[in-house]
């Protein structure tokens, strides 16, 4: 593997991973606080109880953490997971007022921390569109 791509795989698979990890153990009110959030870019995770809204997206993020640390994992796959898994971030970003400007683009100091998922954007074109 190139070091490029392991540049671009490890470190936002890490991240990715241990945030799955972490929400793992949930209590009920803080997945409900992500679920609701999380429907303003996604709305049919409403028809989802809380607990397993938290646990879905633990699992996801853990499996979209683990493609990316895992060698075998295709780039293109690897890429594809992660792109999904920004596109729900950033549809997330772009339906929430709160989290933007009033250009609706620029991030809000609310929406710096989902903002910063572009990159993930970024990285996931870049893995899909390398050779090997």
């Amino acid at each position: 593997m190139k070091l490029s791509t392991l540049a671009l795989r490890t470190i936002p698979g890490a991240f990715i991973l241990n945030a799955g990890i972490g929400k793992l153990k949930l209590d009920k009110d803080s997945a409900a606080g992500l679920q609701q959030m999380g429907a303003t870019g996604v709305p049919a995770v409403k028809n989802l109880s809380p607990e397993t809204f938290g646990k879905a997206l633990a699992y996801g993020e853990i499996a979209v953490g683990a493609a990316l640390l895992t060698p075998l994992v295709p780039n293109r796959l690897a890429g594809l997971a992660l792109g999904g898994f920004s596109a729900g971030m950033l549809s997330m970003y772009f339906r929430n007022d709160d989290m933007t400007e009033a250009d609706g683009v620029r991030p809000s100091q609310q929406g710096t921390p989902v903002a910063k998922d572009a990159w993930l954007a970024a990285i996931a074109v870049a893995l899909i569109a390398r050779r090997k």
